[in-house]
């Protein structure tokens, strides 16, 4: 199947701005709505990209944006449902069924779709119930569907490891929610790699992938990490179950949100999968990457330790 032009839902967001990139680079053109500009930016001047203003949410817009291409990529989510709204609910299920029906009118038969490790009709959370509606949508669409379902995605922008990174800055003492949540978390590049390398591939057709790094880690673990590769390792005070969620509740309240008690109930389900990873690709550690962009401040000779230990030296 080849595939010479592409729609990508949420083409200017972390997972998004990598996927735009590759596709242009192997001569593909790749339209990307976005309703901010300022925030595709990076993509604008990218030979064989087009950033359309527009609002994916729109039935009529959404029917022009997919109108022409060979396929669509929805990589739209939410980790935080704002208060008395229906965030993960708009950004998961009505998108989604959206999205498919603008697929099926414009006779756009390949369909790569963002869900989660996690993700299930009974899960403990909202996030994860809505992501699992999205996904049996997906699954009962008479399209060439591809899922995949990433654990915790870490990069140069991730909200994951940058976080704690802020935190450990901040903070002389870590206070740490379900800190025995498990995750195996796995580099945006390789995420990235393998939506691209599933579009014209018709063993992927109907095919339901996870993508995980080659570790798994404890929420403590990773703090702990992320406190030796900047240099800032901090006393770090595990809470109970009870105090977890009184924490995540007292965050949900802040302006920014930094937990909620929907990512409480998540970390109720380990975000781990004993899949290997598809397409080839060897999925990079963290102790590979994240020096790179968070050891700025960390004494050099440490990059090199975390790159002999991860076996990339």
């Amino acid at each position: 199947m080849e595939v010479s032009k592409v729609c990508i839902i949420g083409g200017s967001g972390f997972v998004g701005r990598h996927v735009v990139h590759l596709l242009a680079a192997q001569g593909c053109e790749v339209r990307v709505p976005t309703r901010n500009r300022e925030r595709a930016k990076p993509l604008i001047l990218l030979p064989m990209v087009e950033v359309l203003d527009a609002n994916v949410h729109a039935e009529t817009e959404l029917a022009a944006l997919t109108r022409g291409v060979d396929a669509v990529i929805n990589l739209v989510g939410v980790l935080h449902d704002a208060r008395g709204e229906r965030g993960f609910e708009q950004a998961h299920v009505m998108l989604t069924r959206k999205v498919i029906a603008a697929c099926q009118a414009n006779g756009v038969r390949r369909y790569v779709h963002m869900s989660a490790l996690g993700a299930d009709l009974n899960g403990p959370s909202r996030y994860q119930r809505t992501k699992g509606a999205a996904a049996a949508l997906v699954r009962a669409s008479n399209l060439d569907w591809t899922l995949f379902r990433p654990s915790v995605i870490f990069g140069r922008e991730d909200r994951f490891l940058n976080l704690f990174a802020m935190l450990l800055k901040l903070a002389p003492v870590m206070l740490l929610a379900s800190p025995n949540a498990r995750f195996q978390p796995v580099f945006v590049e390789d995420v990235a790699k393998a939506f691209v390398r599933c579009l014209a591939d018709r063993a992927a057709f109907g095919q339901s992938y996870d993508l995980c790094g080659p570790r798994v880690y404890t929420l403590r673990e990773l703090v702990e990490l992320v406190g030796a590769i900047t240099g800032r390792r901090r006393p770090i005070i595990g809470l109970n179950d009870t105090l977890s969620y009184l924490q995540a509740f007292a965050l949900e309240l802040l302006p920014v949100k930094l937990m909620t008690r929907d990512n409480y109930y998540s970390m109720k389900v380990d975000s781990v999968s004993s899949q290997p990873f598809p397409f080839g690709i060897r999925p990079a550690a963290i102790e590979a990457v994240a020096p790179a962009y968070l050891g700025n401040e960390a004494p050099r000779a440490r990059y090199g330790s975390y790159r002999n230990r991860a076996g990339r030296g």
